[in-house]
């Protein structure tokens, strides 16, 4: 279908991602040396592979045969994770770093086929430490969804799929976030079949530490309700009252933008960004942060490059908003509710960040998107510091670290700031 494709179709699709060219063997590119560290990093967008144990102990005993385990194949090429029924494998691309170009495919990976730090907290915080990262938001990877969509959305027993969200957003507290206190930023994944009991979750799990939650961008695409209904209003409510961070990673829908039948897998990738701004005029116009003033929204992985141009649209429609109907009766346009509840993340955008100021300063942080094909480790410091190290002093420190510590709710200790010029 052109317009969009959807993930299921990426995975499986032959001769488009699914190459069939996975190596026999991993040539491991050598271990990189520590990164000079310019300023502190807080990268608002990595990802984590779900380990292997991460449901173990995690979930009653009525469902502990239940919940996804992993399995390997007959010929043990490949793991996948049995989850009510269905295969779901461990995508190649969702873990890549450490291994060179040519041998970085989309055909599914074993947890050997990965460089540890995707799953192994220890291994991690390692990795972060040489890539000069001081904090992270981890997403998770194709097992949940990127809003936690497979673990819920068809699957036959509603109470069996509460037990997964609930043992997944435990793990992720005690061991993920919990090993290292201070060097996770705590990502909850959302209750999707009822909005309720979705707020109710949202304040639950504030009480207990996570300050931020990941949700669809787009949630009708996933054949949820629209945001135009008021549908998703109590959860909204609930993460406006904790200062829960609605973070919007792109692809969070299980789609991705597309062009033409045919066009080759090139035009994805770079269109990839491109949900989050469709996200940002669906969730602006469905007066979501009009309603709920105080509400966050952070827009992952989506880059700033469109976000300037936007803004100017905004304010051009706006110039004709009466025939619409839609924006009467409140105080700010459309721009100024969007530079005040949006936050945007960059990856590798030198022209989104000469626009800085036309976004604001204050909106705008740095991602490393570990371990993915995107991603920028172990030359994160490096690549960040090539585009903001002509800013001014407290510009730098605010796009690196400081909008994010304030958006999450997550001090850096000064023992953190000092270890950076060396």
């Amino acid at each position: 279908m052109t317009g969009s494709i959807s993930f299921d179709e990426i995975e499986s699709r032959q001769g488009f991602l699914a190459t069939g060219a996975k190596p026999e063997t991993i040539d491991w590119l050598p271990e990189p040396p520590r990164a000079f560290r310019h300023v502190p990093i807080i990268s608002v967008d990595d990802h984590l592979v779900e380990p292997p144990h991460i449901f173990e102990g995690r979930v009653s005993a009525r469902y502990a045969d239940l919940a996804p385990r992993v399995m390997a194949e007959d010929d043990g090429r490949s793991e996948y994770w049995l989850y009510d029924g269905k295969k779901h494998y461990k995508v190649g691309l969702n873990a890549v770093v450490g291994k060179p170009l040519h041998q970085r495919t989309f055909d599914p990976a074993r947890f050997d086929e990965m460089r540890r730090g995707a799953w192994d907290i220890h291994a991690r915080i390692a990795d972060m430490d040489l890539n000069g990262v001081y904090s992270s938001v981890c997403f998770p990877s194709s097992l949940a969804g990127f809003a936690g969509q497979r673990y819920q959305l068809g699957v036959s027993d509603r109470e069996l799929a509460r037990a997964v969200v609930r043992a997944a957003n435990d793990w992720h507290l005690e061991e993920w976030a919990g090993t290292y206190p201070g060097r996770m930023i705590p990502l909850q994944l959302p209750w999707l079949l009822d909005p309720v009991e979705a707020g109710d979750e949202i304040r639950r799990n504030a009480a207990r530490g996570f300050t931020a939650v990941t949700f669809p961008e787009l949630p009708e695409r996933l054949g949820l309700p629209s945001l135009h209904t008021g549908y998703w209003d109590p959860f909204v409510a609930a993460c406006e009252e904790t200062e829960t961070v609605i973070c919007l990673h792109v692809g969070s829908s299980s789609s991705a933008p597309a062009t033409s039948t045919g066009a080759p897998s090139d035009t994805i990738g770079v269109l990839f960004f491109g949900w989050a701004m469709f996200a940002a005029v669906d969730w602006l116009y469905s007066l979501i942060p009009v309603r709920f003033p105080n509400v966050k929204i952070c827009m992952s992985e989506g880059g700033i490059g469109w976000v300037a141009g936007l803004l100017d649209r905004l304010d051009h429609v706006g110039r004709y908003q009466r025939i619409f109907g839609t924006w009467e009766g409140i105080s700010l346009t459309p721009r100024e509710v969007m530079q005040r509840n949006f936050w945007f993340c960059t990856i590798d955008d030198l022209a989104g960040l000469e626009q800085r100021h036309h976004i604001g300063v204050d909106h705008v942080m740095v991602e490393s998107d570990y371990p993915h094909q995107d991603g920028t480790w172990p030359d994160t410091q490096a690549i960040v510091w090539s585009q903001i190290c002509t800013f001014p002093a407290d510009e730098i420190e605010r796009i690196a670290w400081r909008n994010a510590a304030a958006l999450f709710r997550h001090p850096v200790p000064d023992s953190a700031i000092t270890d950076f010029g060396s």
